[in-house]
């Protein structure tokens, strides 16, 4: 049994590397044909797709009535976006970062997240119990005007791209584009694969960890949660490597606002979600690790290193704290 698992493994990796190679051709073919840039198509189409699997958790989560899952999902995947992918990514390979997601994207995301923080935690702010309350006791609540809120923010983000991406049109670069017929087919065909082959590495290593013998927390807080943003990082090392730097971080930037709009707004639509003091103290820490990295990007437009292994050791004592609270 472990032996079939261990190759449900492989090939669940191999079809995230192939999924993420082809999507990332049909993409960056997509923004040549519009003749938008690929940061757009990052922050949009790529961003979208590589956060499927979010979607799933946090809307099957709202249906079956264990909604507080929904905002655990999303701070832990936001979370696991900024320092595990953009800094393995790093590590790998400095990261140049557009001035235009270092003056529009990257604030706006912060500054949606402080917002999402304030309306939620206000009640145990006022009280002032903030630093007493027990991590499972309740501290906030999404409501349905919140979340109807920011799919109305949501919608008006992705209007003002579409129009900010008409008004600048990029110049075409000589390099020759695929057919807009087959760039749909590689962006289908490379979604299909990255979700198949990310849902094949969680199942099987699952199985694994549980085979020698890890609790059902400690697989949620590092099996579930890697694996729900392993498309993120197959596709943002992928697009890297050829060279589609904007295609990558636009893709871990799109993804954590579609988490925090879309995906927390659609969750609270169907049921509205009340959080726990955990949450509540985690989306203080995306805070702040927002800042942090916001501000590694601004000090030479990239993201070096040194700096990918200070956001990697970040994302170790965010996960150590996690699991021993």
């Amino acid at each position: 049994m472990i032996f079939l698992n261990i190759a449900i493994l492989i090939i669940g990796f191999v079809g995230l590397v192939k999924g993420a190679d082809v999507f990332v051709d049909g993409s960056s073919a997509l923004a040549r044909i519009f003749k938008v840039p690929s940061l757009i198509i990052g922050l949009t189409i790529v961003a979208l797709g590589t956060s499927m699997p979010e979607l799933a958790v946090s809307t099957s989560a709202a249906l079956a009535g264990s909604n507080e899952i929904a905002v655990s999902n999303v701070v832990g995947s936001n979370l696991i976006n900024l320092l595990g992918v953009l800094g393995f990514c790093a590590v790998i390979h400095s990261v140049p970062v557009d001035s235009v997601i270092i003056k529009r994207d990257f604030p706006f995301s912060i500054l949606s997240t402080i917002a999402v923080f304030l309306v939620v935690s206000l009640p145990v702010l006022i009280s002032g119990n903030f630093l007493s309350i027990n991590m499972s006791d309740n501290a906030g609540f999404v409501s349905r005007a919140l979340a109807l809120s920011l799919l109305f923010v949501f919608v008006l983000y992705i209007i003002y791209l579409i129009f900010d991406a008409k008004k600048n049109p990029v110049e075409d670069d000589g390099i020759k584009s695929l057919p807009l017929w087959q760039c749909i087919l590689f962006i289908i065909l490379g979604l299909i694969c990255i979700t198949a082959g990310g849902k094949a590495v969680v199942y099987s290593a699952q199985n694994i960890a549980r085979f020698f013998g890890m609790t059902e927390t400690l697989i949620g807080l590092t099996v579930v949660a890697v694996g729900t943003s392993l498309p993120e990082l197959v596709t943002s090392i992928v697009a890297a490597k050829k060279g589609e730097t904007d295609l990558a971080v636009g893709n871990v930037v799109g993804s954590n606002l579609f988490n925090l709009l879309f995906i927390l707004g659609i969750s609270a639509s169907i049921h509205p979600v009340s959080v726990n003091a955990a949450s509540v103290y985690d989306m203080a820490v995306l805070i702040l690790i927002s800042i942090l990295v916001w501000i590694f990007s601004i000090t030479k437009k990239q993201i070096g290193r040194v700096e990918g292994i200070i956001m990697l050791l970040c994302y170790a004592a965010e996960t150590a704290f996690a699991i021993l609270r």
